[in-house]
């Protein structure tokens, strides 16, 4: 072959590979745009309590899954309600996530806490302050 050929075909050869480049490269227009801290909606767990009563005290276990292991949990019961309408046991569940490096894998988390309240009162539960979705065993 001859200079000139083999300068025709490294000229093909280069160009294909740029424009299988350019072409293969993903650009800023591409990529969705993530969502800003105000347009998302926190999504708030479903708790699972148990209520357990014994000489005037609520005994009240649970568990909600967090987004990792290193995510901890902390409940604390009150009675809610006044004279006129009817009083509930709320449990305010409090999560606070580690800043450590941890595996983001979806973590049941158990919680315990007590209370002295009548009996047979209903229980509701809060995340973050956030009203949450409670099935009572």
């Amino acid at each position: 072959m001859s200079h000139k050929s083999l300068l025709i075909v490294a000229t093909i050869i280069a160009s294909i590979i740029i424009v299988g480049f350019v072409l293969s490269v993903p650009h800023t227009r591409d990529i969705p745009a993530e969502l800003s801290s105000e347009d998302a909606t926190p999504r708030v767990s479903p708790v699972t309590v148990r209520d357990s009563f014994k000489k005037g005290m609520h005994t009240i276990t649970g568990s909600i899954e967090v987004p990792d292991a290193c995510t901890t949990v902390s409940a604390q019961a009150m009675l809610t309600g006044d004279a006129s309408s009817t009083e509930s046991i709320l449990v305010d569940i409090s999560t606070s996530e580690d800043s450590g490096i941890c595996l983001e894998r979806t973590t049941l988390r158990h919680f315990s806490t007590t209370i002295a309240a009548p009996a047979k009162l209903p229980v509701t539960a809060t995340v973050n302050g956030m009203q949450a979705t409670t099935t009572v065993l």
